[in-house]
């Protein structure tokens, strides 16, 4: 890799994209060298992928679009090459199992990320701590209405992370509404007690500095990485 990190956004004027590509210029050691969009009017933009790859030649693509156009986003970038950080999700678990054997075959880092936070991983992480003392557990998710899957990514990955200890079913309750941006409740029932793990995303900045985490230390793997928890040493 060059000295800065040539960046490619995919979703680059989606909410989320921009706000990572904000992130992105103001990084001293990331440059942004393009983007994906739907209608191209600027230098660097492209509407086809395999364009936008082969054109602004980035060091990581940082994937912000939606299912299933981040399957394909995915599958272009493994072919090119060219290592790939996704925040898009909806990615079923077939599907992942074949992005990690792909990831793997071509020798590059492939970061799926359901959720930029690092204040949302610390919650997960906590989840998974807290499910050896209690069995129980239901999760509250809220989201903007514009949010397409339900439950959340983020939702799913942190079930799947509690049963994983428990080996109970983890139910999940979805609100869509505006006014809105990204927060998750988990619930722990105990004896005569309960216990509460919230967190609370106010705006798409709080996505930025995970993101470029992953964007930092992708070139540095190989293979599927799912979440943040292994880049920020919580594994």
């Amino acid at each position: 890799m060059s000295e800065r990190v040539r960046v490619a956004v995919a979703g680059l004027r989606g909410r989320l994209g921009a706000a990572l590509a904000t992130g992105v210029r103001a990084a001293q050691d990331l440059e942004l060298v393009g983007g994906l969009v739907r209608e191209p009017s600027a230098p660097g933009e492209h509407a086809a992928v395999e364009e936008l790859l082969r054109d602004e030649r980035p060091d990581v693509l940082l994937d912000c679009t939606r299912y299933p156009d981040t399957v394909r986003i995915a599958t272009a970038a493994l072919a090119n090459g060219t290592p790939l950080v996704i925040g898009a999700t909806g990615w079923g678990e077939a599907e992942q199992l074949q992005l990690a054997a792909a990831a793997q075959t071509a020798g590059i880092g492939v970061v799926l990320a359901p959720n930029f936070s690092i204040g949302a991983v610390l919650a997960m992480h906590f989840a998974r701590q807290a499910a050896r003392w209690f069995a129980k557990a239901e999760i509250v998710e809220l989201h903007h209405e514009a949010k397409r899957d339900a439950p959340s990514g983020t939702a799913k990955l942190t079930a799947a992370r509690i049963e994983a200890v428990t080996g109970h079913p983890v139910p999940i309750h979805s609100v869509r509404l505006p006014g809105l941006v990204a927060h998750q409740e988990v619930l722990f029932g105990g004896t005569g007690e309960v216990l509460t793990l919230r967190h609370d995303s106010l705006g798409r900045e709080s996505f930025v500095a995970g993101a470029l985490l992953a964007v930092r230390r992708v070139g540095g793997i190989r293979g599927l990485t799912v979440g943040l928890e292994a880049l920020l040493g919580l594994e």
